[in-house]
């Protein structure tokens, strides 16, 4: 009698519970479509929707990643960028759930792989790129400093400036590294590590480098809104750009006039000369972003700190050379051309990929990834020398895996890029470069054009520039 009164007591309980808790809400994808303004950001992750308005100044990965997909399903963005405790952080921002949501079958397979990597630990081993990298940087900065305090000879003079340049190049590999997962025990020394391998010792924001490079990764090769992919006046990787495209990234119009055309007519030839100094623009960027107090910077004061520490080291050792003004102007050229060459690098894996105007789209994440990238061939004992970049198509479907797996699962990514259909983009260095400059060479021919016809971009470019997606 009693057992019963109790089970009927807990039925009532249970009841009570689901009168209290509110009913499910469903929306569909057009519905969650109208929540994409800055001030009203809805986004999905496997078809459970979250207001995310509120989240987008705390974002680690800061807000224009969510801004970029927002009211769209962001899975697979998500999945990449995140490891499993993220999940917890979701349920407090819950407001719906999907009632058309659907996983193509390029998408399933892609969750697979990272449930597989997740499972056999690749993302939690990270090997000991990190020791060897910071070996590698000391004994850099030790070799240089010698060169230059303790001998008087140009030859050894300029040897350390090539020094200098590898070192910025181990630096920025590092700090790359450092800022898709952490490579050290914690988080507190991963954080230390980005700002004395990068704003300490290489003069750049980590935190500039991480908006940046967000923005990137998820929008990759997006004239409009891939940062990476905006170099108007000087470049231009396609001739939608003559559109005078607005960027999302810098706020401000691409403006393709009479210097741009100029300037673009010329930048298969002006390319190199123009890699060689492109360290001071990153300067610039950094110092823009450190002194706009408009924008949210995490750890503001050390990155400052780290930055003047920088300042005065390079600057005192450029001044400890005894040949005067023109030993030191070829120091510091010497120095900024080696470090040129990770510049390259960095354009190699996408200025010859495909490209797009628009947003960002959710549901095509793989294949936005495969597309924008392209893989330089190199063999093992090299990787020092391309820092893991090499491997772009595997490390933007998967930024957290640690660059020495991903040697490992390039076949995987291959398989899987051959069973879809999508291009898997592969060549050597050389031949990178050949392509890069056939793509500048194509566009900077069309400029010429627009010049020649003493107006602006014909009229079919326009229409392109406005209307193509993909």
């Amino acid at each position: 009698m009693v057992a019963v009164k109790n089970a009927a007591a807990g039925m009532d309980d249970v009841a009570d519970k689901k009168a209290a808790r509110p009913e499910e809400k469903y929306v569909t994808s057009a519905e969650m479509a109208k929540h994409s303004a800055e001030g009203d950001v809805w986004v999905a992750v496997q078809g459970k929707v979250y207001d995310v308005t509120s989240w987008l100044p705390l974002h680690p990965g800061g807000d224009l990643p969510l801004l970029s997909l927002a009211g769209q399903d962001v899975t697979d963005a998500f999945v990449a960028y995140h490891p499993a405790s993220a999940w917890r952080v979701l349920d407090r921002y819950r407001v719906a759930t999907l009632s058309d949501y659907t996983v193509s079958e390029v998408s399933r397979d892609y969750r697979r792989l990272v449930a597989e990597f997740a499972r056999a630990g690749l993302f939690d081993r990270k090997g000991h790129g990190c020791a060897a990298s910071l070996c590698a940087m000391a004994a850099l900065l030790a070799g240089a400093l010698w060169l230059v305090l303790a001998t008087a000879s140009v030859a050894a003079h300029m040897a350390a400036a090539v020094m200098l340049g590898f070192l910025w190049m181990q630096s920025g590999f590092l700090g790359h590294d450092s800022g898709h997962y952490v490579v050290m025990r914690s988080k507190l020394l991963n954080r230390a590590v980005q700002v004395v391998a990068g704003n300490c010792v290489a003069g750049i924001s980590i935190g500039w480098w991480k908006r940046n490079h967000n923005a990137h990764h998820i929008a990759c090769n997006s004239l409009d809104h891939d940062p990476d992919v905006q170099h108007m006046p000087l470049f231009a990787v396609s001739p939608r750009l003559f559109a005078s495209l607005t960027s999302a990234f810098y706020r401000r119009v691409m403006r393709f006039d009479a210097a741009a055309r100029l300037l673009v007519s010329y930048q298969h030839w002006t390319f190199y000369p123009v890699m060689c100094v492109a360290r001071a623009n990153l300067f610039a960027q950094s110092l823009l972003l450190l002194t706009d107090t408009w924008t949210r910077v995490p750890g503001r004061l050390a990155e400052v700190a780290g930055v003047a520490v920088f300042w005065l080291w390079y600057p005192w050792l450029v001044s400890r050379l005894p040949g005067g003004a023109g030993e030191r102007a070829a120091f510091v050229l010497v120095s900024f051309a080696v470090t040129g060459i990770q510049h390259v690098q960095f354009c190699l894996n996408h200025f010859s990929a495909g490209t797009y105007v628009g947003r960002p789209r959710g549901d095509d994440w793989f294949q936005k990834q495969t597309r924008g990238t392209l893989d330089v061939a190199c063999p093992p004992w090299m990787d020092w020398f391309h820092g893991g970049l090499q491997f772009q198509v595997e490390h933007h479907l998967f930024p957290r895996l640690p660059r020495c797996h991903l040697r490992r699962v390039a076949p995987l990514v291959r398989e899987l890029c051959r069973k879809h259909g999508l291009p898997y983009e592969r060549c050597g260095f050389w031949e990178a470069n050949a392509l890069t400059l056939r793509t500048l060479r194509d566009a900077a021919m069309q400029a010429r054009a627009v010049a020649a016809a003493g107006g602006p971009a014909p009229r079919n470019l326009l229409w392109e520039a406005v209307n193509t997606h993909g």
